[in-house]
């Protein structure tokens, strides 16, 4: 019968692309360093389009989805998908790291949220608590943004669901929603938003798209 160092030691070994999960420790204390320190003294992020943008409270729903939405998959390709985990990994924390580079070159923020409500209802109450828990600071490019549509690139291209249309139209769905909700509850500028996309435009083709190709030719030359 196996031991359990054994036993400890094939898991490891297993599922040691695991150690991914360690950039938290890079991520969450430089985040709150900069948070902490980006409070009234920063550069004011605003589009004329902010003002076309009404509140609309509803959208804290799949604003906070966004949590279950990003952490489900990453947990579900590590365990199961290997190589869609580490592209994941390797897209989500990129663009992840980008951003707190640019937060404390560049510290930013917004005047976005209304003063006051136009309503008072369960979603206001919703949105306020985030106000409460979430700065108006250190805001582009939207990690929100990029690590949805981050976490449906990973979808579509991944074994277990790319051939499913249903599945990726399910998930480009909630990836819109998600990006709306940053600009309806007014947490985001559009300015936010748009280098959010460009910065996942630019890192899919770095990561899916250069890769692939790469790896087309590798397997075209090998059959020869």
């Amino acid at each position: 019968m196996r031991n359990f160092k054994e036993t400890f030691k094939d898991l490891f070994i297993k599922y040691r692309h695991g150690l991914c999960f360690l950039y938290a420790l890079i991520y969450f204390p430089w985040f709150s360093l900069i948070e902490k320190h980006v409070t009234w003294h920063f550069h004011i992020v605003h589009m004329p389009f902010d003002d076309m943008i009404p509140f609309i409270e509803f959208f804290i729903i799949p604003y906070l989805f966004w949590f279950p939405y990003v952490a489900i998959p990453l947990v579900y390709f590590f365990l199961t998908d290997k190589d869609t985990f580490l592209k994941s990994c390797r897209f989500l924390f990129t663009g992840m790291t980008l951003f707190l580079i640019i937060s404390t070159i560049y510290p930013n923020g917004a005047y976005l949220r209304p003063i006051v409500f136009p309503r008072n209802n369960i979603f206001t109450t919703l949105v306020q608590i985030l106000y409460k828990i979430d700065t108006p600071t250190n805001l582009f490019p939207s990690i929100h943004v990029y690590n949805a549509l981050g976490t449906h690139l990973s979808i579509c291209y991944s074994r277990k669901f790319g051939n499913s249309k249903p599945f990726k139209a399910g998930s480009l769905i909630i990836a819109v929603l998600i990006t709306l909700s940053t600009m309806f509850i007014k947490q985001h500028s559009v300015f936010d938003v748009i280098t959010a996309t460009g910065m996942v435009v630019l890192f899919w083709f770095i990561f899916y798209i250069k890769n692939c190709s790469i790896l087309h030719i590798f397997r075209h030359r090998h059959n020869y």
